[in-house]
């Protein structure tokens, strides 16, 4: 396949982040080369989307502290980013509402196809509409002047950029007329971009016990959108996925990264650092980034707090 071809993707990670780790950053990294192996895929962006403050969770620290914590965990990756929307809500959020959204301001922002799992070619093109000013993006049959491949794909990555860290904004965008004959340049419509839940295996076993998932919002994670999982401790997905009949109903839709290495960071985890935080543990250096953990320690976060 080649690179226009292929299934452009964003990945987004829904939790607490409570604290953010290394091991959070690590399933982005092997996610992503997982996808690019696979030959179908290239991922374009990664989303942390720490959860609301309303959701419960006992010792979760507030958002202002875990979006901090987040930025400095991804300040040097020049593809993830933080976004603070699910924190600004009213209320807590569901993971299909998440997904929804962002879903929804990438059609915005970028015109792109931002298509389901199973109906690629049947999702219609949403653009923007023109300002009553603005003047269209070419205005002749210059190839030179018409949106190739090269030039939408880089509108996607920096509006990712733009609409991540901060507040999504509500400017207007100049509209792609994406039935222009193009001639043998790519069609507008052609470039596929797809929102994927990256997750671990715990949060993939969370679906098969009963009432805690919304079966609706099941229906639409797994079947309109897909998901990524990586495992953690060595566990058995596939029997995991058996268990539920709408993660068997889908399972073509759920991509598990099987690298074949031994990572260390799969056993890492949010509660493993706050205990270690707690103890005193030398080893919490092999869970967090240096930022994380002075910025842990100038806030005087989870220190004395329980679990």
């Amino acid at each position: 396949m080649t690179e226009t071809t292929k299934t452009h993707v964003i990945l987004l990670a829904c939790g607490s982040f409570n604290p953010i780790t290394k091991g959070h950053i690590q399933m982005f990294e092997r996610a992503r080369d997982y996808l690019h192996k696979t030959g179908r895929f290239i991922v374009i962006g990664g989303i942390v989307s720490p959860v609301h403050d309303s959701y419960g969770k006992q010792g979760l620290v507030s958002s202002r502290h875990r979006l901090i914590m987040c930025q400095l965990a991804v300040q040097n990756s020049d593809w993830i980013r933080v976004d603070p929307w699910e924190c600004y809500q009213d209320t807590w959020q569901t993971t299909c509402s998440v997904l929804e959204h962002h879903r929804d301001l990438m059609k915005r922002v970028t015109g792109c196809i931002l298509s389901n799992v199973n109906t690629p070619s049947m999702t219609p093109v949403i653009g923007q509409p023109q300002n009553e000013n603005s003047q269209p993006i070419y205005q002749n049959n210059n190839v030179s002047t018409k949106p190739t491949a090269a030039k939408i794909l880089g509108k996607v990555g920096e509006s990712l950029s733009r609409i991540c860290c901060v507040r999504p904004p509500v400017e207007r965008f100049t509209f792609v007329d994406e039935n222009a004959n193009l001639g043998t340049v790519m069609r507008y419509e052609e470039i596929e971009l797809r929102i994927l839940l990256l997750c671990g295996s715990d949060l993939l076993e969370s679906f098969c016990i009963p009432g805690l998932w919304n079966e609706a919002d099941m229906e639409v994670i797994v079947g309109d959108f897909g998901i990524v999982v990586v495992p953690r401790d060595a566990a058995d997905t596939d029997r995991i996925m058996n268990h539920s009949s709408i993660l068997r109903k889908y399972k073509n839709n759920i991509m598990v990264v099987k690298d074949d290495i031994n990572h260390p960071m799969s056993v890492v985890s949010s509660t493993k650092s706050r205990l270690a935080l707690q103890h005193g543990d030398g080893h919490v250096v092999d869970y967090l980034s240096q930022p994380v953990i002075d910025y842990i320690l100038k806030s005087q976060l989870y220190i004395n707090a329980s679990g």
